[in-house]
């Protein structure tokens, strides 16, 4: 499908004395241009814009500058059987708005024809592009991802100023910087800031959108969480850089909140939505529903492709950003025949001077057919890693037949990531994340507990191989508080330990719960607010030795395969080659996995012993000896090299002379 280049950009160009306005429906009878007053309330003007044979509807106002508001209208045939929704009582927002006067708030009259919304639509802003310096991403494979909900981050953070509280301009707070400077952080990752709506069945339930997962326009940011705009955004990338901490954003080019047939008319749909959603062949009314949200962007219509490029290029150019993790990323790559690794958007993607040294991550599933993809995006692309999410799990549950999945998940997870012969993984590892229990949540709650989500208990995952340490969540029994810490600890030094990129999600380094909710996209409220005050001290310790203890030592992040040829002895505690026999044990637990890397506190090459203690008992061990060589603990103060090993136990012992 070919699509005849302008020879202007879309969206908005600022052109001396006034700016040209471009939007794109080949579908449309007419567009037209509307202009509104400086706080957005009042329609000032309204001007046909002229069509081209590329289907781009165009406007040269003079006069008009950045601040001016504007919203189009397009006309047409309403038939929404035939996917035709032109209604020209829809104030429509462009595709391209880099900046919107005020959020999406949901209202039914949005999905009526012929009811007219400008009074509820937010309008576009004329912005002048600022660049930022090239800047090189400095985030690499293998370092450590910190996943941010913006604003529940720093919402209830004693010693940010209140006003700054739940904003991007937040995380350059000393005192967050601090925090994120002492756990490590090489990244973070910040869940979707651009503007989105609430699903419509949310308001009535007295609830709204927390995570941000369900967009309009993909290049505004949303005014609750980015207050200043790109200047924000830039500002705060700026400060994060300085403390050697890259930004990467989650972005959402799946589908968009105007949903399904029932849904909102706010942008895309109302004008060419033929062009922008994927639909049901021969059925031009029904729209495909790939990603569980109501529609489906076509990403491999030449527009919309065009839209996802000039929007990753904008946030890189204005903003400076390292890179980008994709929702539901299959989608990027489907077409008529089903997902594609060489799909043209993947193609551009990577030849693009702007974007091919960022950080790509997909999340390698959508629900539809075939959605499974993991491990099959391009070699440049890292992906999130859900079978080492559930191996790690299993294996700390207690599973039967869990040991060699847990190590070959320690490795690198070649059985995933080589399959065409690569050396080096692409694995994003991680054992929870802001989809799903938190760490704490992991191991207090044998089932989800998501009644306030006002779904009947339907929603979210219900297998999550999750355990509760022998009673269902909240408790005041002292035992089993201590052996549900012991277990995140557990958990967080098999992630630290492991090859690949790792991500923890914010609080998830200090115990923080969401009461066993485990789909708690809805609820922007105290229950996933972090509660900064209720931090485990102890944890957040914890988590900063292990960070530490990956930069000491280059084996631990690094990101080729673990292949036991010089790079790693996989041994028994009782110190000899595990056999078959112990890996195929149906309740294997124990292992020590001995590693040669460079040590960066004693400037040499060493030996890096790890020691796993999956089970309920003390287990008997003894590390490898050899003449002249001494074993120092780098967890606990002075734990001996042999002996009897602690139960739900990970410990890290050093090679000493």
């Amino acid at each position: 499908m070919g699509l005849v280049a302008p020879s202007f950009a879309p969206g908005v160009t600022l052109c001396g004395d006034g700016v040209e306005f471009s939007v794109y429906s080949h579908a449309a009878d007419r567009v037209d241009l509307c202009l509104f007053n400086r706080d957005g309330g009042t329609e000032v003007a309204r001007m046909p814009m002229g069509r081209d044979e590329s289907g781009f509807h165009r406007v040269f106002v003079e006069g008009a500058s950045a601040g001016t508001r504007y919203g189009y209208r397009a006309t047409g045939v309403y038939s929404p059987d035939d996917g035709l929704w032109f209604d020209p009582a829809k104030l429509l927002v462009d595709p391209y708005a880099k900046e919107l006067d005020r959020p999406f708030l949901h209202d039914p009259r949005l999905a009526v024809f012929g009811a007219e919304t400008a009074d509820l639509v937010p309008k576009a802003i004329v912005t002048r592009d600022i660049p930022v310096a090239g800047r090189r991403p400095i985030f690499r494979p293998g370092g450590f991802i910190y996943e941010i909900a913006v604003r529940a981050f720093t919402q209830l953070h004693p010693d940010v100023p209140e006003a700054l509280r739940g904003t991007v301009g937040a995380l350059s707070h000393p005192v967050v910087l601090r925090h994120l400077k002492r756990i490590g952080v090489d990244a973070v990752e910040l869940m979707p800031i651009t503007a989105r709506i609430d699903e419509r069945h949310l308001p009535p339930l007295g609830l709204s959108n927390a995570w941000g997962y369900n967009p309009v326009a993909l290049m505004a940011l949303d005014p609750r969480i980015v207050p200043g705009g790109m200047a924000e955004l830039a500002a705060t990338v700026a400060a994060l850089r300085r403390e050697g901490i890259g930004v990467i954003l989650d972005l959402v080019f799946n589908h968009s909140g105007e949903s399904d047939r029932l849904g909102a008319t706010l942008s895309m749909r109302g004008l060419d939505n033929a062009a922008y959603y994927r639909h049901v062949d021969g059925h031009p009314g029904k729209l495909v529903d790939d990603t569980g949200c109501g529609n489906t962007l076509a990403c491999d219509h030449p527009m919309v492709r065009r839209l996802i490029l000039d929007s990753l290029r904008h946030f890189v150019r204005q903003a400076g950003v390292d890179g980008f993790r994709f929702d539901l990323a299959t989608i990027l790559g489907r077409g008529p025949s089903g997902f594609d690794a060489n799909a043209a958007l993947f193609t551009e993607m990577r030849a693009d001077p702007l974007l091919a040294d960022r950080v790509m991550i997909a999340e390698p599933w959508d629900p539809g057919p075939g959605g499974y993809q993991l491990g099959n995006f391009p070699p440049s692309f890292l992906e999130w890693n859900d079978r080492y999410r559930d191996g790690m799990r299993r294996f700390w549950r207690g599973d039967g037949h869990a040991l060699g999945g847990f190590a070959t998940a320690l490795a690198g997870s070649s059985d995933i990531f080589s399959r065409r012969h690569e050396e080096e993984t692409r694995s994003v590892n991680f054992i929870a994340a802001h989809d799903g229990f938190t760490l704490m949540d992991l191991v207090s709650h044998t089932r989800k507990h998501n009644e306030a989500n006002g779904e009947d208990g339907r929603d979210g995952h219900d297998d999550n191989h999750s355990w509760n340490n022998g009673v269902e969540g909240a408790t005041t029994d002292d035992a089993v508080l201590a052996a549900r810490r012991q277990d995140v600890e557990a958990l967080l030094a098999s992630l630290f330990l492991s090859r690949g990129t790792i991500m923890l999600t914010a609080g998830d380094e200090g115990g923080r719960s969401q009461d066993g909710n485990n789909n708690a996209y809805c609820q922007d409220n105290a229950l996933t607010w972090l509660h900064w005050d209720r931090m485990d001290e102890d944890l957040i310790a914890h988590t900063a030795t292990l960070a530490a203890l990956r930069r000491r030592f280059p084996a631990l992040r690094e990101t080729r395969f673990l292949t036991g040829e010089g790079d790693v002895e996989w041994l028994t505690f009782a110190g000899a080659p595990m056999s078959v026999g112990d890996w195929e044990a149906p309740e294997a637990g124990t292992l020590l996995a001995v590693l040669r890397t460079y040590d960066a506190l004693q400037a040499r090459t060493l030996s890096l012993a790890i020691a796993v203690n999956r089970t309920h008992a003390a287990q008997a061990y003894r590390l490898p000896e050899a003449e002249g060589r001494r074993w120092t603990s780098l967890l606990a103060a002075n734990r001996p090299p042999s002996g009897l090993f602690p139960a739900r136990t990970v410990e890290v012992f050093v090679e000493t002379v």
